[in-house]
């Protein structure tokens, strides 16, 4: 087979929706301008879409018109290197997703170790959160909560009361072990993420993980999250206001 016909009936293999570059492309690869060329002709005619800059992608076409890329395609390249988790979506997209706003955003919040500046991937604007912690697999999911702690006053169309209450339910539901590794990984957030959480499991009856939250906070520093105290009974123990 020539380059477009290596191209077409690998696209052909792919699920709709999976970004993919020139080098996904295997023993054509090395003929990076040809398989280009060979893109850009079937973006022209439709067979695919780009997405950016040498990324395109397989369409799934709805009767309501065209699906875009879930957000983990747009930047998966941006979440794992070599095949080494280096990055988890969070913010905005994850605010939706764990029931705290019914908005969607264009931009995409990732948490890194490293981070970089924002810049713009087509419609998305990619923004980066410095994460302290080790990245893994497992605590992924923990990270995410802690960033919607760490970040309630930012999340959209919602109340920080209404917040609170919202977490407590989805914390209640987490295993003793999650919620003891939750702790852990809140020791490297900043004070006032150790204080809502601390005041959180404390308002669930988790007196006993956040002993040594407590012990990192300044006793005479206050912590402004307005509404909070409506949600929580404990807010005044952790100098919450």
């Amino acid at each position: 087979m020539n380059v477009t016909e290596t191209i077409a009936s690998t696209i052909d293999r792919l699920p709709r929706g999976y970004v993919f570059t020139y080098t996904d492309f295997g023993a054509v690869a090395d003929k990076k301008e040809a398989v280009i060329k060979a893109l850009n002709r079937m973006v022209a005619s439709g067979k695919i879409a780009k997405l950016s800059k040498g990324k395109y992608y397989k369409p799934e076409i709805t009767p309501f018109g065209e699906l875009a890329p879930s957000e983990s395609q747009v930047v998966k390249d941006l979440l794992e290197d070599d095949g080494k988790i280096v990055g988890y979506l969070t913010g905005f997209s994850m605010y939706n997703r764990l029931g705290l706003t019914t908005q969607v955003s264009n931009t995409i919040q990732i948490g890194k170790n490293d981070v970089r500046p924002t810049f713009k991937r087509e419609r998305y604007t990619i923004a980066f959160i410095r994460q302290k912690n080790t990245i893994s697999k497992e605590n992924i999911p923990l990270l995410q909560l802690l960033d919607a702690i760490r970040y309630i006053k930012r999340i959209p169309d919602a109340t920080v009361g209404a917040s609170c209450r919202r977490l407590l339910t989805i914390l209640k539901q987490l295993p003793d072990k999650d919620k003891s590794l939750l702790v852990r990984l809140a020791l490297k957030y900043p004070p006032a993420t150790k204080a809502l959480l601390g005041a959180l499991l404390d308002e669930l009856g988790d007196n006993h993980l956040t002993e040594s939250l407590y012990r990192t906070l300044n006793p005479i520093t206050t912590y402004k999250l307005s509404g909070a105290g409506k949600a929580l009974t404990t807010s005044e123990k952790w100098n919450i206001r």
